[in-house]
């Protein structure tokens, strides 16, 4: 099989596959997720499931697979007590994806996931903005020494803290993927997923002039996506991508089938999108469809 190289793929137009959903699916397969860190102690606890995780989504055609590194910045790693793992945890976490893309002898993509998670999901417990800023640039620097390929900012949708992880991220030197996750407000209009006072449009203003290499919406219902991409191509001419949730992991996932999952995604291609997977609630057979329609639609 030959192989994608997924900047190239970029380059010239073509659409990458990226994972599913990681925490989601470490709880599906019966690992306990952490009330205040969600997967983050996964690489230290459930290693060999973690990278099994990883494999399973290399297996099933995902060009690019994050690491489970969406709530291991240490202010949020020391409000559940683990502030001295951090060096551990983060490098074990890309070692899981590298290991996996090893076995695998498939030449796919690292992303090393970076969110403004609040400790303890508690938005009025982040610390001072010198401290918090100097955290996202240490997430930012162990994921690039550990071996990340691109830096994917996740949940990004407001304005005082996304700058803050976008501004670490950009200072690194590697490319930079902008997540945003929203959601259809009561008023019609698009708003932070978890900041419905945010308008999306604000989001975009504030972080898109750290001028990220492509931008995707992600964690955010099925739909929202599409006019959410149409909102990003208003106002940025990058590559953009889609992922979103379908379910926590907690039951079976199957409020949206892969089938389902394909059709949407084609008409997030149809919208511009050039990135497409899951994220919580998606699993590898949802990825493998997606990969097999996206290779269809190439070979036509």
């Amino acid at each position: 099989m030959a192989q994608r190289d997924w900047q190239t793929v970029l380059a010239r137009g073509g659409t990458l596959v990226l994972d599913g959903g990681t925490g989601s699916e470490l709880r599906r397969r019966g690992v306990p997720l952490d009330p205040v860190v969600w997967s983050a102690l996964a690489p230290l606890t459930h290693f060999d499931v973690l990278r099994t995780i990883h494999a399973d989504y290399i297996a099933a055609g995902a060009d690019v697979v994050t690491t489970s590194t969406f709530a291991t910045t240490r202010f949020v790693l020391e409000a559940a007590g683990g502030g001295d793992e951090f060096a551990a945890l983060n490098r074990r976490a890309v070692a899981a994806v590298r290991e996996a893309r090893a076995a695998s002898g498939r030449e796919v993509a690292i992303a090393g996931s970076i969110s403004c998670l609040p400790p303890g999901f508690d938005v009025h417990a982040y610390p001072d903005e010198r401290t918090e800023s100097a955290a996202y640039r240490e997430l930012a620097e162990t994921l690039a020494e550990a071996g990340a390929d691109l830096l994917l900012l996740e949940m990004m949708q407001e304005t005082r803290h996304a700058p803050l992880a976008c501004a670490a991220a950009r200072a690194v030197g590697l490319p930079v993927w902008l997540g945003v996750s929203c959601r259809v407000g009561a008023a019609g209009a698009l708003v932070g997923f978890d900041f419905p006072l945010v308008p999306l449009s604000a989001t975009l203003d504030a972080l898109l002039p750290f001028a990220p290499d492509a931008i995707a919406v992600m964690h955010s219902p099925i739909a929202a996506v599409t006019p959410a991409l149409q909102a990003m191509r208003a106002r940025s001419s990058v590559p953009l991508g889609a992922y979103p949730e379908i379910g926590d992991g907690s039951e079976a996932a199957d409020a949206v089938t892969p089938a389902e999952l394909v059709v949407q995604a084609r008409a997030w291609i149809e919208a511009g999108a050039k990135i497409v997977g899951g994220c919580c609630g998606t699993q590898p057979a949802h990825i493998r469809a997606l990969a097999a329609a996206v290779k269809a639609a190439e070979s036509r």
